[in-house]
């Protein structure tokens, strides 16, 4: 397989994951019990730097930021996609990085989070690194 197919088959993978994220973060069901918690994050404000929050805010702000992220690094994904192989090459510390970011993603979905995000995490981390591997071999 090739770099460019790789990196669109990311693109798709992570906008994917970044509706979902974005969707799905808020979520809760009642046999998880968190309802006290989930109104305690709500309504208990405190001031910081000047502003007047709760922890539902710190949190929603966390959860969108990662949405963000991920629909940023499908856009990247797909613009890689779309390169010559010539440059692709010439940017395979840009390729590695984002390589190793979501690398790092998969170690902190596989010790924090649950199994949906863990396979597309693996997943998407699987064809970024092999893209950037492919990269390498074109120049």
């Amino acid at each position: 397989m090739k770099a460019p197919i790789l990196y669109r088959i990311a693109a798709v993978l992570l906008l994917l994951f970044a509706a979902g994220h974005t969707l799905g973060f808020r979520q809760s069901d009642p046999k998880w019990g968190v309802d006290t918690l989930l109104g305690s994050m709500r309504s208990i404000h405190f001031d910081v730097q000047g502003f007047n929050r709760t922890y539902w805010d710190l949190f929603v702000a966390a959860g969108f930021s990662v949405g963000v992220f991920y629909l940023f690094a499908a856009i990247l994904a797909w613009q890689l996609g779309g390169l010559p192989p010539a440059t692709l090459a010439l940017m395979r510390g840009t390729a590695w990085a984002f390589a190793l970011c979501f690398a790092a993603i998969t170690v902190v979905s596989w010790r924090y989070l649950f199994i949906l995000p863990i396979v597309f995490s693996i997943v998407i981390t699987v064809c970024l690194t092999a893209a950037a591997w492919l990269s390498d071999k074109t120049s």
